[in-house]
């Protein structure tokens, strides 16, 4: 792009909000070490780029825009006279990177004051030594207190997780303990009656056709079909008085192990059919156990495998396995935050997944996209206070993989919406939020997936939208990177970027 040089004027430098209180030695300074230049329409520096220059705006317009995904969001447009943008972070030094955060553009014909990065450090380090050290302490300060908290954020959620973890593990594995022992009683009294029914009158082939039975119980109840609560109470009442009936003492209690296998009146004829009347009692008793030990089996069964399921849902949450960085599949990482949360529904909430098994695999960081994934799905849950429905649901949306949250909870108020990505923010009360779930879930998916993360909400109807790019881009360093490209209401209050009253350009 053409730049013209043009003369600086000390009298033009005076007028500036800026420059106001300076010297004439001062701004006799500025002229040596500076420039004035003329822009013509178009770009003047792109974000990303080495940070080499301080620009002030003498005249023209200018736009601010930041990188978002794959697209530049205009976040400022000006032409007010005075408003800086660019290197004004170089006093810092190498201890943040020294690039442009955001891109500059005009739109027509522009006159800029540009002094270069080494300079500006010079001017603030010479002129305001005492300036420069509590706007250090100010910076790193901030940028240090999010760390800790956020750490200590992720802490607190890995305890809760580890706490909901241990009650879901404990109730299958409790619920085995309580199968295994049972299912020794039972299989000692098989034994017993196996023993008296084989001294008793039965014949072999009898004592045959009693244990083809058996076999067929078995199979029955491995393919039992649910039940109402109705239905299953009048088998039980049919299968007790049928029992009743026909003299086996204590019917009632057999009954219901027989319903839950499958197995009807029907059945219970072709097993009077097959003994005498006398053995009746045995022959029915040694079936209930050999009943009851399939269930109880079943039930060990069911509670190992809910185990094993939670033990992987935690290791494929944790990523403890995995590289950091790789393809992955979204629905695995949600599969596995949900299960992990799981304790923390409560009987009042109800969990709908709407996914999408079509979406392609994605790169990413998995394990910090868990971390979002909790993040968002914990607030929901607190919005809803115990009572509502949670729906996860994934698209393709405009070649980018949508995730959306969506809760029916009492809805986000206007006046905080735009200000709930900004760190520190938060509406919970003292001791149960530190603020910076959202901002470290913006930082995770915009900064570190180049995504984007945004928040829709009416009562009743909230939602946050998350959108990932199928495609790679080149990995960044870590979430917490000093650069902010959240929308301008949050940004304005972030610590790594400059507050209203600097009357930057953005």
């Amino acid at each position: 792009m053409s730049v013209q040089y043009l003369p600086c004027d000390v009298a033009e430098l005076r007028s500036l909000f800026l420059f106001e209180k300076l010297t004439d030695d001062q701004l006799d300074w500025l002229c040596r070490k500076g420039r004035v230049q003329m822009e013509e329409p178009g770009a003047v520096y792109l974000e990303g780029e080495p940070a080499t220059c301080f620009y002030v705006l003498l005249e023209g317009t200018v736009v601010m825009s930041r990188r978002v995904g794959a697209d530049d969001v205009e976040v400022s447009r000006t032409s007010d006279r005075g408003v800086y943008a660019g290197a004004f972070q170089s006093y810092l030094g190498d201890r943040v990177p020294q690039v442009y955060n955001s891109s500059l553009r005009v739109t027509e014909p522009s006159r800029f004051y540009v002094l270069s990065s080494d300079h500006f450090a010079e001017l603030m380090r010479e002129w305001f030594p005492m300036a420069v050290h509590m706007l250090e302490g100010l910076f790193f300060g901030n940028r240090s207190t999010k760390q800790a908290i956020g750490q200590r954020e992720r802490l607190l959620a890995l305890g809760s997780l580890s706490a909901g973890l241990t009650h879901e593990l404990n109730n299958p594995a409790a619920a085995a303990l309580r199968a295994t022992a049972t299912l020794r009683e039972r299989v000692a009294g098989m034994r017993h009656k196996l023993g008296m029914i084989a001294g008793g009158p039965l014949d072999r082939a009898t004592l045959a056709t009693l244990i083809e039975l058996q076999e067929r119980a078995v199979e029955q109840s491995a393919k039992a079909v649910q039940l109402t609560p109705m239905e299953t109470s009048d088998r039980e009442d049919a299968i007790s008085d049928w029992l009743d009936d026909h003299g086996v003492t204590a019917g009632w209690d057999l009954a219901p192990n027989f319903v839950q296998a499958g197995l009807d009146t029907d059945w219970l004829e072709r097993v009077a059919a097959t003994v005498t009347p006398d053995t009746l009692d045995s022959a029915m008793r040694w079936l209930n156990y050999t009943v009851e030990t399939e269930l109880l089996m079943n039930e060990i069964q069911d509670s190992t495998a809910r185990i094993s399921t939670l033990v992987n849902a935690a290791r494929q949450y944790s990523q403890l396995d995995r590289a950091p960085y790789q393809v992955v599949d979204v629905h695995e990482l949600l599969e596995s935050t949900l299960h992990m949360l799981t304790g923390k529904f409560g009987p009042g909430i109800k969990v709908v997944k709407d996914f999408d098994r079509t979406l392609p695999k994605i790169p990413g960081y998995p394990g910090e996209l868990n971390q979002v994934w909790t993040n968002l799905i914990d607030n929901a849950v607190a919005a809803m206070e115990g009572t509502g429905t949670l729906t996860v649901r994934t698209a393709l949306d405009r070649e980018q993989l949508l995730v959306e949250f969506r809760d029916t909870g009492a809805g986000i108020a206007p006046e905080i919406r735009e200000r709930i990505f900004e760190p520190f923010f938060t509406t919970k009360p003292v001791g149960e939020g530190t603020g910076l779930g959202l901002d470290i879930s913006w930082r995770i998916v915009v900064n570190k997936h180049h995504g984007d993360l945004q928040a829709e909400s009416v009562p009743g109807d909230t939602r946050f939208l998350v959108r990932l790019p199928l495609t790679a881009e080149q990995p960044e360093a870590a979430p917490d990177a000093a650069s902010d490209a959240r929308p301008e209401a949050a940004r304005q209050a972030s610590p790594d970027s400059p507050s209203d009253n600097q009357r930057e350009p953005s």
